[in-house]
């Protein structure tokens, strides 16, 4: 399908009206698995050309995402990733640990950016961070496109080292997210030490729901547990 390439737009006009002169585009990977961390990436990119062929990492093909993933690692100015992991997940709730994992990036990053580009509607990140939100960032802005392309190759090949030790659950092919082959392995062995133990899924499955952990989310401006999919097995 024809699409539109990411542009420089947003950065252009956070630099004229706020000054900024490094700033980050910054998207995330994992929200909705059941399984591994969230991983956040933060990209410095300048107002170079990119790379031919980027956008958002969904609407690449595998192959093509890993060539674009690797020839991105060196064309961006600097990029840092950071991770929430699924028992911080729990204890938190997925707007914290998407702070986290996005703070933890972002302080990796050689030179604190002046500004971030932020993939979405809702700011997970707030102060002291100076942020725009985008939705549909990750199409529209270069930076965003870079960092969700980065992200979603290096969250995909952790998730399928951890698979390594349960072949069952397919961590290679569906990366920690429901699929027919991982529900069926949940229902069969129950969750893995890198499963959220926090989430609904667990409730449809009767002899593992005695694992679940329960917190109370009335201290989370917004529930930990938005954006999991696919309960019904």
């Amino acid at each position: 399908m024809p699409y539109e390439p990411p542009t420089h737009t947003v950065e252009r006009s956070l630099r004229a009206t706020t000054g900024a002169k490094v700033i980050a585009g910054v998207d995330e990977v994992g929200r909705g698995a059941w399984a591994g961390p969230v991983t956040v990436c933060a990209a410095v990119t300048g107002l170079r050309r990119p790379p031919e062929g980027l956008t958002d990492s969904k609407l690449l093909t595998v192959k093509r995402r890993e060539t674009l993933a690797e020839q991105l690692r060196t064309w961006v100015t600097s990029y840092a990733l950071g991770h929430a992991s699924p028992e911080e997940i729990d204890d938190l709730g997925m707007t914290a640990a998407l702070r986290l994992a996005a703070g933890r990036a972002l302080e990796a990053l050689p030179v604190r950016p002046d500004a971030v580009i932020l993939d979405g509607k809702h700011d997970y990140l707030g102060s002291p961070w100076q942020v725009r939100t985008v939705i549909k960032g990750d199409q529209s802005c270069i930076a965003v496109a870079a960092a969700s392309v980065i992200a979603k190759v290096q969250r995909d090949k952790m998730m399928a080292e951890l698979g390594v030790d349960h072949a069952d659950f397919g961590f290679a092919a569906n990366a920690g997210y429901p699929s027919p082959v991982h529900k069926a392995a949940l229902a069969e062995r129950g969750p893995t030490p890198y499963h959220r133990l926090s989430w609904a899924y667990l409730d449809a499955l009767p002899q593992w729901r005695h694992l679940k952990k329960v917190r109370n989310w009335a201290d989370a401006g917004v529930p930990g547990i938005e954006g999991q999919l696919g309960f019904d097995f």
